[in-house]
């Protein structure tokens, strides 16, 4: 699975926090390991550098192999607070589409580490 990081010119952090965004979503993401070609993280400040509520956006694009994408967004006051909500709707939204397309009696589970 490869992870991309991409931000807007407002969000500070550079090759740190993109290594960071990597290794978290490698992380929260390892049971789908199998399942996804590419991740693609999008980081921006909707404000360009002014102060408000919720202004940090943070969206995620899985791209499950065989599958149409899987796009996910959330807004928070932190680039992590945003990033980290945004990882949890893609797990489960990630629960849902893949969890369609197995057959449920008798196959393996994604929900589980051991499938049981």
């Amino acid at each position: 699975m490869q992870v991309q990081v991409n931000t807007d010119r407002q969000i500070q952090g550079g090759e740190s926090l993109a290594r960071w965004v990597e290794q978290e979503t490698l992380t929260r993401l390892a049971r789908f390991r199998e399942y996804l070609t590419r991740v693609e993280v999008f980081l921006s400040d909707e404000n360009a550098g002014k102060a408000g509520a919720s202004d940090k956006r943070c969206r995620m694009e899985a791209r499950p192999a065989g599958r149409p994408p899987v796009t996910v967004t959330a807004t928070a006051d932190k680039v992590a607070d945003a990033f980290i909500a945004t990882t949890d709707k893609l797990v489960r939204a990630l629960e849902t589409d893949i969890g369609r397309g197995k057959n449920h009696k008798g196959s393996d589970t994604i929900r589980t580490a051991d499938g049981e």
